[in-house]
């Protein structure tokens, strides 16, 4: 029996080792099924040219994957994303085409809880700022800035979403002695209060954060979900921790927000630009604490990443079920046998 054909973009700094080599992950699963093929596509119109003819397409970053691409590609059964986040992917369209969208919602959720918790003590501890000071040689004027902050314990973190990321970060703050309360309209109270944490409304969310972190994935619905109606309804003493994508939040406002004393700080993994514009005001902002998107960033993530990618779209075209399907809708339209059922703690990852 012939190979199928996965396309994937490029990486942007290619290395020097053959493909076997590159993507020695991915095929531990593939190589029995299919073969790997590069597109170096500039635009939309080459990508389809060079990808027309896949079974499968993997992706992460580059050309978005869109209603174009999807309608040019004549025989694409699934398309694999290598991230938590599916943004670059039409799901909508894949979904009306017949193409499953798979996911690795599970690989690095440890570590971007982690990211978020030190997002987090960064702000709330002006990290940022007692370095400065010690550089500076102010070392006296560290603890009166700190004397006016109250501790962690007792104070109240608000989840956006709760979802693998948001219930370790729930666990970490319990640590701390925080309070956590949580609004997700696709996940149920009963859940969400199993794990020790209080379902809210998204208003009480708002009004009762001293720490608020976000957790949702980026699409029509959260699209900057916090813009300056929402902050304006928060403490002016609280702070907002971003480790999801950066349009969920109105970078605007949020800008506005900070200068304006809204809000007392942002710890930030993600922005809606990045890189930022070099005059960005965030970055000059003592009370803002920004990464360059690397909450997900070990030594294990790449590697786990890509052969949970390999994995995902080897099921689907050995005619199975993946293990997340991020348009599950789709499943029962396509010619695959189910071998699990439907994933049922949280709705679809998008």
């Amino acid at each position: 029996m012939s190979k199928k054909k996965v396309v994937v973009q490029l990486p942007r700094i290619p290395p020097a080792q053959n493909i076997a080599k590159r993507y020695a992950f991915e095929l531990e699963a593939l190589d029995a099924v299919a073969e790997i093929v590069e597109v170096e596509a500039a635009s939309v119109e080459e990508f389809i040219t060079l990808a027309r003819d896949a079974d499968a397409v993997i992706t992460s970053w580059g050309i978005k994957i869109d209603q174009a691409i999807i309608d040019g590609l004549t025989k694409c059964v699934v398309i694999g994303v290598g991230s938590v986040g599916v943004d670059m992917v039409d799901v909508e369209a894949a979904t009306r085409a017949g193409i499953v969208v798979t996911n690795v919602p599970d690989v690095f959720i440890e570590e971007v809880a982690d990211h978020a918790m030190m997002l987090l003590l960064s702000t709330t501890r002006r990290t940022k700022q007692m370095d400065q000071m010690v550089r500076d040689g102010d070392w006296f004027k560290g603890r009166p800035l700190l004397s006016d902050t109250p501790r962690l314990l007792g104070q109240t973190l608000g989840l956006v979403a709760f979802g693998n990321v948001a219930r370790c970060m729930a666990k970490r703050a319990g640590g701390f002695g925080m309070h956590v309360i949580a609004h997700d309209p696709y996940v149920s109270e009963l859940t969400i209060s199993e794990s020790g944490v209080e379902p809210v409304g998204w208003q009480e969310l708002l009004e009762r954060s001293d720490y608020l972190s976000i957790h949702t994935p980026l699409n029509e619905e959260t699209h900057h979900l916090l813009n300056g109606e929402a902050l304006a309804q928060m403490k002016s003493t609280a702070v907002v921790i971003n480790t999801a994508r950066g349009p969920v939040i109105d970078e605007a406002h949020l800008i506005q927000a900070l200068a304006d004393h809204v809000i007392a700080g942002a710890g930030l993994d993600v922005l809606e630009q990045e890189p930022p514009a070099s005059d960005n005001p965030l970055l000059a902002m003592a009370n803002v604490v920004v990464t360059p998107h690397v909450a997900s960033a070990t030594n294990r993530m790449r590697p786990e990443t890509r052969r949970r990618v390999g994995r995902e779209v080897a099921l689907v075209l050995r005619n199975r079920w993946p293990m997340s399907c991020v348009n599950p809708t789709v499943l029962p339209r396509v010619a695959l046998d189910r071998w699990q059922p439907y994933p049922m703690n949280r709705g679809p990852n998008r």
